[in-house]
Parts: C-alpha cells; structure tokens; sequence
C-alpha cells in the first residue's frame, strides 16, 4: 500500500496552491462564471494569477472553459463532474472546520507565526 500512488495527495498539492480553494469554492456557488467575475468575488488575486490557477484547473479536468465566438469574447467557467464531486470533500473539510478549526489554529502559537509571515511574504 505504501508503494501505490496517492492520487489523494497529488489533489491537495494543486488544492493547497493560493488562490485554488477560492476559485472552487465560487464555482461550487454557481453555475458558471466569467473571467471578471471570478476576479470580483475573489478580490486580491491578480489577474496573472486566476489565469495560471483557471489553465491548471481546466488541466486537472476539474472545471470546464466554454469559449464563445462573439465580439467581444466570452469565456465561462464550471465545474466539471470531477469538480462537483469535489463537493463532499469540501463539505466534510468544512465540517471538520467547524468543529476543529479554532482548537487547531486560532489557538495555536504555531498558526499565529505562520499567519505572520506569510501576510509578510505578500
């Protein structure tokens, strides 16, 4: 079992990359979204940045990227089937959130420090 590739941890390698979990989470929320949209919700992330998270994602298969031949162009986002299975796993980490989460990190001297620096890295 040791030996056997975890497909689990290759998911949370791109899940814990910035800016993926917002992504996902607004795309759980609706149907589709736009480019600018997802820029709106998200607030901070460059417009770089949603692009290399949205080509990764398209890439994993997790969402779909529907181009429209209009002028002006038209791009939309949605979860594929692969990405909407993603719901549960969203939601039982949420629920461990809700029960876990302060315990674990807001009282913790080690999530303190590490929140510290990373808003310094930024």
């Amino acid at each position: 079992m040791l030996n056997e590739k975890c497909y689990v941890e290759d998911l949370l390698t791109y899940l814990g990359k910035k800016w993926t979990l917002p992504i996902l989470r607004y795309l759980f929320g609706h149907n589709k979204l736009r480019f600018n949209e997802l820029m709106k919700h998200i607030g901070e992330i460059t417009p770089r940045s949603l692009s290399q998270r949205l080509k990764e994602l398209v890439g994993l298969g997790i969402i779909n990227k529907q181009q429209f031949n209009e002028i002006p162009p038209r791009v939309e986002y949605s979860l594929t089937e692969s990405g909407r299975d993603l719901t549960n796993f969203f939601k039982g980490l949420e629920e461990w959130g809700k029960k876990w989460g302060e315990k674990t990190f807001l009282k913790t001297q080690f999530y303190r420090d590490e929140m510290l620096l990373s808003i310094k890295r930024e």
